[in-house]
This record gives C-alpha cells, sequence and structure tokens, in this order.
C-alpha cells in the first residue's frame, strides 16, 4: 500500500509484508504486492520531500502551491538482474532529482488512462482532503496533509513502475528523469486526441445490445466496492472525530488533579502525578489520529481505484458498441443489395418510395450501384473483423490485468485492515499503561 515516508533504502522494493504484533506502529509499511519489473530491478524510486512555493500561474495570478522532489537511484547490485532489460530504457541520466507539481502527476495519469485503456490505471491521492475527521485536516497546504499525499505520490510512482506493462512506458520513464521538455513530449504523442468523450461512452453503455456479463459484473462490484469504502471511511471520520473529543477532555481530569493537589499535604504528589499522566493521555490522540490517517489513505486508495475499474468497464463498452454497430451496418448493406439484385423493397425505405414515384433506375445505374456497394460491403467486412480482433484482444489484456488486480487488492485490503487493528490495539495498550501509572500514583497517597 503506502509507502514508508521514512524509508530511503528499500524504497523500491516489492513483496509482501508480514506484520505483527511487535512492529512499531509509528511506521507506515509499504504493502505493495506487484511482482518486481526489469525498470524496479534497475532504479529506485522516492518522493523525499515536498517544498511549498510562490509564484504565478498561467492567468499571471499569484499562487501558492506545493511541488515534490523526485529522487531516482541505480539500484543496488544485489538486486539487478543483468540478464533483462527496459526495452528502449536505458540506465536513468542526470538529473537524478527533480522537481514535479501535483498537475504533473495528473498530466502523466491521464496519458497512460488513454494510451492503455485496458489498464486499472493506478489512482493518485486526493488533491483535496476528503473525509476528514477533524476541520483542520481540510486546509491542502497542511503540513500534516502534503506528508500523506507525498508518501501518496511515491506510491503511485511505484504502483507505476511495479507494473510489468506501465513499467516499459517511455514517456513515464521521461517523467521520473527529464525535468525540462517532458510535458512537450507528453503534448507530441497526440493521446489527447485519442480521449473518447464522456457523452461518447455514456451513449455506448446505454446502447450496447450484447454486454459482456463479466464486465458488467465488474461494473457492479466496483460501484458497490466504492460504496462499502466510502462508508467505512465516514464512520471511521465520526469515530476519530469523537474519540478526540474524548481524549481531550482528559486533560480536565489534569487540571482538577492539579489543583486538588494544591491543597492536600499528604496525597498532593500523588495527585500532582497522575494528573500529569492525565494529560500525557489527552496530548496523545493527536499523533495516534494523524498515524491512522495514513492507513485511512490506505483504504482511500481502493477508493479511487474503483473509479480506474469503472475506466476499463466504459471502455470496452465503447468498443462492444462499435462493434455492433459496425456489424449492423454491415447487415444493412447487404439488404441493400439484395433488394437492388431482385429489385424488391422488403422494409420501407425512402429509396423504395423514390423508386415508385420517379421510375426505376436503368441497367447500368443498377450495375454501377451494385459495384459501389459490393466495394462498401468488403470495406464493412474488414472493418467488422478489425473491430472483432480489437474487442477480443481487448477483453484478453482488460481480464488479465482485472486478475492481477484482483490478487493485488485482497492482499492489501487485508494488510491495511490487519495494520489499522494493530494500531487500534496498541493504542488502547497505551491508555491501560496510562490508567496503569495513574493507579500506581493514588496507591501512594
Amino acid at each position: 500500500m503506502m509507502a514508508d515516508s521514512g524509508s530511503n533504502e528499500e524504497v523500491a522494493v516489492i513483496g509482501n509484508t508480514d506484520i505483527t504484533s511487535t512492529e512499531s506502529e509509528s511506521n507506515i509499511i509499504n504493502t505493495m504486492v506487484e511482482r518486481e519489473t526489469a525498470l524496479l530491478r534497475k532504479m529506485e524510486i522516492n518522493v523525499a520531500e515536498a517544498e511549498k512555493r510562490t509564484g504565478k500561474n498561467t492567468v499571471n495570478m499569484q499562487e501558492t502551491y506545493t511541488v515534490y522532489l523526485i529522487e531516482i537511484r541505480k539500484a543496488h547490485k544485489q538486486s539487478q538482474r543483468p540478464a533483462e532489460t527496459v526495452p528502449g530504457v536505458g540506465a536513468p541520466a542526470a538529473p537524478d532529482t527533480l522537481w514535479r507539481r501535483y498537475s504533473d502527476f495528473e498530466l502523466l495519469r491521464t496519458f497512460l488512462l488513454v494510451t492503455y485503456p485496458y489498464i486499472i490505471i493506478p489512482p493518485l491521492p486526493e488533491k483535496r482532503a476528503e473525509f476528514q475527521w477533524h476541520k483542520l485536516s481540510a486546509d491542502n497546504l497542511d503540513p500534516d496533509f502534503v506528508e500523506r499525499r507525498r508518501v501518496g505520490l511515491e506510491n503511485f510512482l511505484l504502483r507505476v513502475a511495479s507494473h510489468p506493462v506501465l513499467s516499459n512506458d517511455k514517456i513515464f520513464f521521461f517523467f521520473l528523469t527529464e525535468e525540462k521538455g517532458w510535458r512537450e513530449a507528453v503534448l507530441e504523442t497526440g493521446f489527447q486526441d485519442k480521449a473518447d468523450s464522456r457523452l461518447k461512452s455514456l451513449s455506448a453503455m446505454f446502447r450496447v445490445k450484447n454486454p459482456d456479463k463479466r464486465f458488467t459484473a465488474m461494473k457492479q462490484y466496483s460501484d458497490e466496492l466504492n460504496t462499502v469504502i466510502s462508508q467505512l471511511l465516514r464512520v471511521r471520520a465520526r469515530v476519530a472525530d469523537r474519540l478526540y473529543g474524548v481524549y481531550k477532555v482528559h486533560g480536565n481530569y489534569g487540571r482538577v488533579f492539579s489543583e486538588w493537589s494544591a491543597i492536600e499535604k499528604e496525597m498532593g504528589d500523588g495527585l500532582q502525578s497522575a494528573g500529569h499522566h492525565m494529560d500525557t493521555y489527552a496530548a496523545s490522540i493527536d499523533d495516534i489520529l494523524e498515524e491512522e490517517e495514513h492507513y485511512a489513505d490506505q483504504l482511500k486508495e481502493y477508493l479511487f481505484y474503483t473509479d480506474a475499474v469503472r475506466s476499463v468497464c466504459k471502455k470496452h463498452d465503447l468498443i462492444q458498441y462499435e462493434l455492433e454497430m459496425a456489424a449492423q451496418d454491415l447487415v444493412s448493406k447487404k439488404q441493400q443489395r439484395e433488394e437492388l439484385a431482385t429489385g424488391t423493397v422488403r422494409v420501407f425505405s425512402l429509396k423504395g418510395m423514390t423508386s415508385k414515384l420517379f421510375g426505376t433506375e436503368s441497367q447500368e445505374q443498377r450495375e454501377s450501384r451494385l459495384a459501389a456497394l459490393e466495394q462498401s460491403i468488403q470495406e464493412g467486412e474488414e472493418a467488422l473483423k478489425e473491430k472483432n480482433t480489437e474487442c477480443q484482444e481487448f477483453v484478453q489484456m482488460a481480464w488479465e490485468d482485472i486478475e492481477r488486480f484482483k490478487e493485488q487488492k485482497d492482499k492489501d485490503l487485508r494488510e491495511a485492515l490487519i495494520s489499522y487493528a494493530i494500531m487500534q490495539i496498541s493504542m488502547c495498550k497505551k491508555g491501560i499503561q496510562v490508567w496503569s501509572n495513574a493507579k500506581e500514583c493514588f496507591n501512594k497517597m
């Protein structure tokens, strides 16, 4: 899932991370499960830090924004496999570090969405705070929020770099290694011209006559998963907000015990010490809930993944619709050929009415039309064959990626929930320890 914000030595190592109760709950563990790729055997990828800057935007107005430092290092020798190389990609050239804005990540992801419509493209972390547990968390320039987004952007890059297809993309490699000219290189690909309009995709979804049941089921599953995770995050936000209030109220114990100790001679020291433990307990909730946000971000990643799954399903609907339209057009042309050859109109048509009103065609005109129809039918048959091949290839590649995604999702969500439970257990143990310390203070009075 999310990459450890403090790990620089193994940021590009992909594998299952075993979680035990002895883990330090303050560490955010990278639980990504994709298989290692040739790119990750060549380099380590790390979004090292975030920096706030001020400058003028495209409309010449002053704005404050955040940039992120991407570090690229050659992988350790022991993790390299010399026999394997990345097609068309050499060892990373200078610079080893470069800065990117969030909008650069957005452009990269949009390019990948258009270029690889059959792949479930990893999502970006949220641009603005959602499902925040406290109103103070809604500031997009809040250091804690920016830090979590930094971790999420690193996770996005590792997700792409660990994908067997996306990791070989040259534009992605340029994103990692070319600070200047990268945007121009993306736009020169013309990917924007290939993007399907939302209206076109929506029309296809409702007009497909023979939808693939597997994609229909997958689309329904992604909708239901989106609903479940949204509800889970909302519940967690409500619980966190109330828990924050409960912990902070404990600070009143500290104040009351301190005031009480001032009027007691023999019990004064014990009350003062107990009050100190209560103050510590009240203050601990800030770190607890900030850590909890990292686990919430892991769930959010799969909330956003559901949109990527739907995108693949919508693209299949569009290809299927175009296939059906090509088949329908070919049937119509063959029917026209039959009517023209026999001289009978089986279905009411404007052309049939025209021939009745203004007379029939000459033999030469009919033969000319027949020849044109034959040519059009041949072209239609070729177009149908191409569309059929395109649809079959899309289904095969998309389903391979969907199966891969399912395996990744099951492991990631399982480990995220286990980590969250471990963190809650740790929090409860710390609470018990505070009250045990307070009890000792009371015993000594």
